[in-house]
């Protein structure tokens, strides 16, 4: 009997449970495993509270869309009903926007990605450094108390 992985089986069983609702049998028939499979993971997910059931990215996206056009009572009526958080939402809405921002926007030129690489790098070695300093620093402190130790107890005798 093959075994599935609890990420596996929540993104799998996300596809199946609304806003996506896909097909059981085409979901079967696409990954490989039974109708039947499908149905029983289905229904242990839906036996759990909604919060912790997986959205699929293009169920976050058709949440935010359908959410973007109820007024603040409908949205809060709409959550309840797929058991989701207003705050969860406004996320997913900031993810969408900002993967959909302009290259320039989003992300940063190759040359400032050289030279924060570069600058991570010296900071990590100068880091290493006064760890190393550190260590050797505690080392000598140590020992030095027990040099101390030692000669009060010869001088005490």
């Amino acid at each position: 009997m093959a075994r599935y992985g609890e990420a596996f089986r929540n993104g799998v069983v996300a596809r199946l449970l609304p806003p996506e609702s896909a097909n059981i049998g085409v979901v079967a028939k696409e990954i490989g495993v039974s109708v039947q499979t499908l149905e029983r993971w289905r229904e242990q997910v839906q036996s759990r509270p909604g919060r912790e059931r997986a959205w699929t990215a293009g169920g976050r996206l058709e949440a935010v869309i359908a959410a973007a056009a109820l007024d603040e009572a409908g949205k809060s009526v709409w959550c309840r009903e797929h058991g989701v958080y207003p705050a969860d939402l406004d996320k997913w809405r900031l993810s969408a926007t900002t993967a959909l921002a302009e290259p320039g926007e989003a992300r940063a030129s190759p040359q400032a990605t050289r030279q924060d690489k570069k600058r991570i790098k010296e900071l990590e070695r100068e880091l290493l450094r006064k760890d190393r300093a550190l260590a050797e620093t505690a080392a000598l402190l140590v020992l030095s108390k027990k040099v101390a130790a030692i000669f009060d107890k010869a001088e005490a005798e």
